[in-house]
């Protein structure tokens, strides 16, 4: 199974490289030999292709390698697969079981960073569309509400404007079309949707929409009346309320992006690379699970939003104004989104290590050979569960470094979990006090912890 395994990554590692020739390729033949499956037709991708250009090849690879290795854990779980000769030993099988699952999890995770690349790669277009949709939107809204009021320069102003700023934006995502186009400022370090930066973004926009509409009107305009009004539109006193949020929440963006970088530095808080920004990032933590700080700011900033766009299109003579009410609800949103920023994570930490017992056994110390139980919290980071990011975790055990053992169950894993991993003390662990350390799949060192392992 194993070198099933190897064979397959070979293979897709030489299929990612221009005109390889044993890979997959636009023949129609996967796997160039005389036991490739046949592809989808002359110039058909089949699943296991890895092209950049072929992104139907990347998905449907990645989902194939998801559901082999599902089924090999769950077979290997109910002890299928098991090489007899590893049968009388159980920590034997134990780390055979482990770098089987190690391997396969790889394979995916490479799978996973294709398929996420060539997401991104075609990302670009689907925002362009939208954004192009959303003028055609308007255009359509002006059409119908200007049926017995009549078009006006306004309305005018307004359709340029938008087509301005779709071009802008279509324009940067062109440019930015590798790292997910026009999405791309607001993808953070992590391959993740930034929350601070999408709510900052929306401001930024809407304000940058309603300058280019008093500009439109103000180009058009010939009274000298009109021009005055369409230049108090712009003072502060009237936009005081929206020119202090988005201060604000820009603020917040670039003070977050600086919060976690150092927590992240200083070992406070653990950071694990998503294979790809989904639009759930902008209300969950990294492990996917509905955070609070991030609903609260992305609800009511949105709401503040719609508000402003509304104002907007009442009264296109001026920056909308939005009540100060309003502005502080905002700005109390903004303050409980950074004082969650500060309070997620935490280091991991061992809080016990004690000689891991099976049933039947006697009591006595820590020998080597013998299988240790380190208790604790924070071993496996916000966004690690996947097979590949466990497999990454490892124990020092005085100098020796000991990988985590993959032990597999139905539907998931019993070891390592956030709180308890077993791990055996090799041999080469010198008997007499010894230190303990987790390292974790986020590079994280937890505390040292002493032990008395005897001869």
């Amino acid at each position: 199974m194993g070198v099933a395994v190897q064979e397959a990554r070979h293979g897709a590692g030489h299929g990612a490289g221009p005109g390889a020739g044993s890979g997959t390729g636009r023949s129609g033949v996967s796997g160039g030999g005389p036991g490739g499956e046949p592809g989808g037709g002359p110039g058909g991708h089949e699943g296991s292709c890895t092209c950049g250009d072929c992104p139907h090849g990347a998905r449907t690879g990645h989902r194939r390698a998801v559901a082999a290795f599902l089924a090999q854990r769950d077979a290997l779980a109910a002890g299928q697969g098991l090489p007899a000769g590893l049968a009388h030993s159980a920590s034997a099988s134990r780390q055979w079981v482990s770098d089987e699952l190690t391997q396969s999890a790889d394979l995916v995770s490479e799978r996973a960073r294709l398929e996420g690349g060539a997401w991104l790669g075609r990302l670009w277009r689907y925002t362009a569309c939208t954004v192009w949709a959303a003028v055609l939107v308007l255009l359509l809204v002006q059409a119908l509400t200007a049926i017995g009021t009549g078009w006006t320069a306004a309305r005018t102003a307004g359709l340029l404007a938008a087509v301005v700023l779709a071009g802008l934006v279509s324009g940067a995502a062109r440019l930015h079309r590798a790292r997910g186009g026009a999405l791309a400022p607001v993808i953070g370090e992590d391959n993740r949707l930034s929350t601070s930066r999408a709510v900052a973004a929306g401001w930024v926009l809407l304000v940058a929409y309603a300058v280019l509409v008093l500009v439109g009107q103000l180009a058009v305009a010939s009274a000298h009346g009109r021009r005055d009004e369409l230049i108090a539109g712009l003072e502060l006193a009237r936009a005081a309320g929206v020119v202090t949020v988005v201060a604000v929440v820009c603020g917040v963006a670039v003070l977050v992006r600086r919060v976690v970088g150092l927590r992240v530095l200083g070992q406070r808080l653990q950071k694990v690379r998503a294979d790809r920004p989904r639009a759930a990032d902008l209300l969950t933590d990294d492990s996917g699970r509905g955070a609070f700080a991030d609903i609260q700011y992305v609800v009511i900033n949105g709401v503040a939003l719609v508000f402003a766009v509304v104002r907007l299109a009442r009264r296109p003579a001026q920056l909308p104004d939005l009540p100060w009410g309003l502005a502080l609800l905002v700005l109390v949103s903004a303050a409980t989104y950074l004082a969650g920023k500060y309070a997620e994570g935490g280091r991991p930490v061992i809080l016990s290590v004690v000689r891991s017992r099976e049933a039947g056994d006697l009591d006595a110390p820590i020998r080597t050979g013998d299988d240790i139980e380190i208790r604790g919290a924070g071993f496996v980071p916000a966004g690690a569960q996947a097979a590949d990011r466990l497999s990454r975790m490892v124990v020092r055990i005085g100098a020796v470094h000991v990988h985590v053992p993959l032990v597999p169950v139905s539907g998931g894993f019993s070891n390592p979990t956030d709180a308890v991993l077993v791990v055996p003390v090799p041999v080469d662990v010198e008997p007499g006090r010894v230190e303990v350390q987790v390292v974790t799949a986020a590079g994280v060192e937890t505390n040292r912890y002493e032990i008395d392992v005897t001869d």
